[in-house]
């Protein structure tokens, strides 16, 4: 059975564009933002995307290319042994159960939609405690992403992503526009955008390089799929570049959609999760001009967020499914939804619908994180993703041989291996980024999780 490819580059660009541009960069980035300190964190985040983004997303996009596997079948083609294979398992855990609670989430969004076009405000704690709203909802979403996904890679997944990112681009300029006429944003503008370098520490830091990780959904198996897709010729580079300037953009577009309408009403930006689904829908409600209406946009554009994201993550089960069990791609989609609509139940459970799921606890490292879908988000949304990002970026630059690599990232882009200054290639320097610096940093973000 011949393989699907991507129909066109900008097709891949979008579908690989919307794996990145999710609840990450539009729930997830502006909340890290203001704990973190502000234009501090955006500016060290920025600097993460550049100098580890970027080169691991190189080394996952070469790797599914070149052995045009999702990641079991990649590391199964370019010899690896039982311990690195666990790199690719862990990759593949990761995209199942974040996807697991990552859809009860996105089920939210669908009610705030729903809520919002009605004219109507949520209780967010009693809603989200509902199981007869929580469940349907995430299965809601289960089902729609589902019906991307079976399609295939060009008819489905390509398809939907050329309508969605172009929409959600718009959708959030519109919502951008209205936050910054509001009176009193610029204050927001200033908090956000101009770095205080005194806030600067190792947390910061450390927190940024991880948002990196979470957004540009390296480690994810993701790019290791979406690339296998990608037919020979292509231009892995300029493709990855585009890719991470969309992530970047949608992320720091995101902060100024929130951190405006935050100050102009008066609120404080260090509110956490709670700053989209709680904080947010009151200062819709107090806007006297088109407030409903913007309260439709932003949540039509998280729920395209989330469902760019979605499919991707989804895609990865499916494919292992489709390459290594040869199970048709329709029935590998519909077991892998209902497989995770079983196990994400837990979670939609876990916000009040359960009370030893709502109360359970685990500490660890002197952390203590309450209810199931908090834990799963901890275990699976940082230590595995850290975890199986460095294998990973190991297994790119020091298992197998980084010069095929290098040659797959120069199949479409030859100045790659030419040399710039004093004999160096670029490649040269993409080698010493894969080999040392993102390794080193990766570590240091997984011992400040643990410990």
């Amino acid at each position: 059975m011949q393989r699907e490819n991507w129909g066109s580059k900008f097709g891949f660009i979008m579908a690989t564009a919307g794996s990145a541009v999710g609840l990450g960069n539009i729930w997830r980035f502006p909340y890290v933002t203001g704990e973190n300190g502000g234009g501090a964190f955006v500016f060290i985040y920025l600097l993460a995307v550049i100098f580890v983004g970027t080169p691991l997303l190189f080394n996952e996009m070469a790797l599914g290319r070149w052995t045009s596997k999702s990641p079991i079948g990649a590391f199964k083609k370019t010899g690896s042994n039982n311990f690195w294979m666990l790199g690719a398992i862990l990759s593949i855990a990761v995209s199942f159960f974040v996807m697991s609670y990552y859809g009860v989430i996105s089920g939210w969004i669908l009610g705030y939609i729903y809520s919002s076009v009605r004219g109507s405000s949520l209780d967010f704690d009693s809603f989200i405690a509902d199981p007869t709203l929580s469940i349907p909802l995430f299965a809601a979403f289960m089902f729609i992403t589902a019906l991307i996904v079976r399609r295939g890679i060009s008819k489905g997944i390509e398809k939907a992503s050329k309508v969605l990112m172009p929409l959600l681009f718009v959708l959030v300029l519109l919502v951008i526009i209205r936050s910054l006429t509001l009176d009193g944003a610029m204050e927001g503008v200033r908090y956000y955008l101009t770095p205080d370098f005194s806030k600067i520490n190792q947390s910061v830091v450390l927190s940024a390089i991880g948002q990196a990780f979470f957004s540009m959904a390296v480690g994810w198996g993701i790019i290791i799929t979406y690339g296998s897709y990608l037919p020979k010729g292509e231009n892995i580079i300029s493709a990855g570049l585009w890719v991470a300037v969309a992530d970047s953009a949608v992320a720091l577009m995101g902060g100024l959609m929130i951190f405006p309408a935050v100050f102009a009403f008066g609120k404080d930006p260090d509110q956490g999760t709670t700053l989209v689904f709680q904080i947010l829908p009151e200062i819709f409600e107090s806007i006297p001009f088109g407030g409903n209406l913007l309260a439709i946009a932003f949540y039509l554009l998280l729920a395209i967020a989330a469902l760019t994201s979605a499919i991707s993550i989804v895609e990865v089960p499916v494919a292992y499914l489709v390459d290594e069990r040869k199970i048709k791609r329709e029935n590998a989609t519909w077991m892998v939804t209902a497989a995770l609509i079983l196990v994400g139940l837990p979670s939609a459970l876990a916000s009040g619908g359960n009370t030893s799921l709502t109360d359970m606890s685990l500490t660890l490292s002197g952390s203590t994180y309450t209810g199931f879908l908090n834990i799963m988000d901890y275990l699976f949304g940082n230590l595995v993703i850290i975890l199986s990002s460095l294998m990973v970026c190991l297994y790119g630059g020091w298992v197998y041989k980084t010069s095929s690599l290098v040659e797959e990232l120069a199949n479409g882009a030859t100045w790659f291996i030419r040399p710039i200054v004093g004999g160096i290639r670029p490649a040269d320097i993409w080698v010493f980024f894969i080999k040392f610096i993102c390794p080193a940093l990766i570590l240091m973000v997984l011992v400040d999780a643990l410990f």
